[in-house]
């Protein structure tokens, strides 16, 4: 096939590329390398079968150039990680939301099948668990830049369902806090790249809160499976999935094991959220998703349980983090 990937430098992006490329698929990635990395791709480009361009998914001409070419869209071109869209909301909406409805659009007019790249973020504070994929969204004040992000995102799926409603082949993952090699260092979007760079340097470990908040962390193979499952199974033509592990760990649970797997002798320090996010900020409690429709509908099993995942991923880092 001839495969577009909007974010393929990203950390899944970049994933999602190798995948497809192992497969012999033909693959266009377009990253503008404002979260992303050109190391992330560098090993592919100059093979025949990948070309790469460094621009921005709100240039209308080259995006509708390159979806014309190809024969699926995997969307994942985004303003990523909580402090980010907390530090510039304007820029994650005009991003998030401009961004998607250009790739629709585009691929309405050449009638592409696209999937689009959401997020676990969606369910905002819910205290309904696990997280099905129909169940309302509950969400703080507009006045919380925190909430844009969730709320930029439900808009791309709500473009995305309209785009379906007329009949565009299209599905949506939601992820559900990935990790894995090629995180990056700066830990933009990930509690375990925060913590493994703060162990493996000697730092304190960083917990926000109580660290009794709790997540379901996806190893990156999962996450590339599901999205590619997504992507290939007609079966999912117009749904929504979660695609995560739902196994649940508390905060202060991963940087203990992230402390303990990496050999570290750092302290474990409790930080208020307002001293990393500023005043105002508020976190979702527990998030955990209901896989059951990946599982029916994909064949989806999370197969990389957390220690062997955070060890692979923790190795990796020893050789590409600055200590």
């Amino acid at each position: 096939m001839k495969v577009l990937v909007t974010g393929g430098a990203g950390y899944i992006g970049s994933h999602l590329v190798e995948r497809l490329l192992s497969r012999d698929d033909q693959v266009f990635a377009i990253d503008n390398l404002s979260t992303g990395k050109l190391a992330n791709i560098q090993h592919h480009v100059g093979k025949d079968q990948f070309r790469f361009l460094n621009d921005t998914i709100l240039n209308e001409s080259l995006l509708n150039l390159l979806v014309s070419q190809v024969d699926l869209v995997y969307h994942l071109a985004a303003l990523v990680g909580v402090k980010n869209v907390v530090a510039d909301p304007l820029a994650a909406i005009k991003t998030n939301v401009t961004g998607t409805e250009m790739v629709l659009n585009a691929a309405f007019k050449y009638w592409k099948k696209v999937v689009l790249a959401s997020t676990s973020e969606i369910y905002g504070k819910s205290a309904k668990i696990p997280f099905h994929e129909e169940d309302d969204r509950v969400l703080g004040s507009t006045t919380v830049g925190r909430w844009s992000y969730s709320t930029s995102k439900a808009i791309d799926e709500h473009f995305a369902f309209a785009y379906a409603a007329k009949g565009l082949p299209m599905a949506i993952v939601r992820y559900f806090n990935s990790y894995g090699p090629r995180l990056d260092e700066k830990g933009y979007g990930s509690v375990v790249a925060n913590f493994i760079r703060q162990a493996l340097n000697g730092e304190p470990i960083t917990v926000h809160g109580d660290g009794l908040q709790s997540r379901c962390f996806t190893y990156i193979d999962d996450t590339v499976d599901g999205t590619t499952l997504v992507g290939e199974l007609k079966a999912a033509e117009g749904l929504v999935f979660n695609i995560g592990n739902d196994s649940e760990t508390t905060i202060l649970q991963l940087a203990e094991t992230i402390k303990r797997l990496a050999g570290s002798r750092s302290e474990i320090v409790f930080v208020p959220y307002k001293e990393y996010y500023g005043e105002g900020f508020e976190d979702t409690r527990r998030r955990v998703p209901c896989i059951d429709r990946a599982r029916e509908v994909l064949g989806f099993i999370p197969k990389i349980k957390l220690e062997e995942g955070l060890t692979r991923t923790i190795a990796w880092c020893r050789e590409h983090y600055k200590h």
